[in-house]
């Protein structure tokens, strides 16, 4: 049996990550209108109402603009965390109780083969917690919107196969920018978000023999560029003995285009 996914979109503007197995179907955040993420579905030729559920990372706009259309039209089961729950709330719209399950962070729930494992990370949000799905041995690690990552993330996340990893800004690009001082600050803070260098230097203390694709995730659309987070994040890796290519693939992902379906 095979994991695959699809990076549907990410980036500052929304965010979703698809996630299959033979017997089941997953989406974790729904960043978008409910016509936008309809259309980033049908770019990978799959149907929203097959989903198993909706794994919801945390209550900021840009991952639940369209958890609450979407639970509400194909009538699917939507996981968070208690605090997350009553966080999004007035966001998201009446979601029926019978839709509506409590996933607790730093617990394991499983469907069929897969065991989905959630994990808190340091963002300034109620309880924000990202996912890492195992399957007969493989192993994908969602991980963004956090201001640092400490060593339990690190314990819990290491030596996947695949990695959807935060680079969310050049901190001088940052610095430099038209952005208020208090909202960089914020960015830069420990529940901010984490700058291309800091992402690869968490990147070369997880990235292990098994590990084959690296996906740079949450680019900042005005303080950071795709070129620019590849070339820092494959410099900071390679001084510290990483090499890009050889050991592991380093790829994008996109504000609007889906990454194509692949088998982890």
């Amino acid at each position: 049996m095979a994991l695959s996914y699809s990076i549907l979109a990410s980036g500052s503007t929304g965010n979703a990550l698809y996630v299959e197995s033979d017997e089941h179907s997953f989406l974790v955040d729904a960043g978008f209108s409910g016509k936008q993420m309809e259309a980033l579905f049908g770019q990978i030729d799959r149907d929203i109402s097959k989903l198993s559920g909706i794994f919801v990372t945390h209550e900021h706009s840009d991952h639940i603009k369209g958890i609450g259309i979407l639970a509400r039209k194909y009538h699917l089961p939507v996981f968070a965390n208690e605090k997350t729950w009553r966080a999004m709330e007035s966001s998201v719209g009446v979601i029926p109780t019978e839709q509506k399950f409590v996933f607790n962070m730093e617990t394991v729930k499983s469907f069929g083969s897969v065991d989905i494992e959630s994990f808190g990370v340091s963002h300034d949000a109620a309880e924000p917690m990202f996912y890492v799905f195992h399957q007969s041995g493989k192993k994908l690690v969602l991980i963004t919107d956090t201001g640092y990552v400490s060593d339990r993330m690190k314990g819990t996340i290491s030596n996947a196969d695949v990695y959807i990893f935060e680079s969310n800004h050049d901190v001088q690009m940052l610095r430099m920018g038209r952005y208020p001082w208090n909202i960089k600050r914020r960015i830069l803070s420990d529940v901010g978000h984490v700058s291309n260098e800091d992402a690869a230097i968490a990147m070369s203390d997880v990235v292990g023999d098994r590990t084959k694709r690296v996906y740079l995730a949450h680019l900042s659309l005005d303080n950071n560029m795709k070129d620019l987070a590849k070339m820092a994040v494959t410099q900071t890796l390679e001084s510290q003995g990483l090499i890009v290519g050889e050991q592991f693939g380093l790829y994008d992902t996109d504000p609007k285009t889906p990454t194509i379906l692949t088998a982890v």
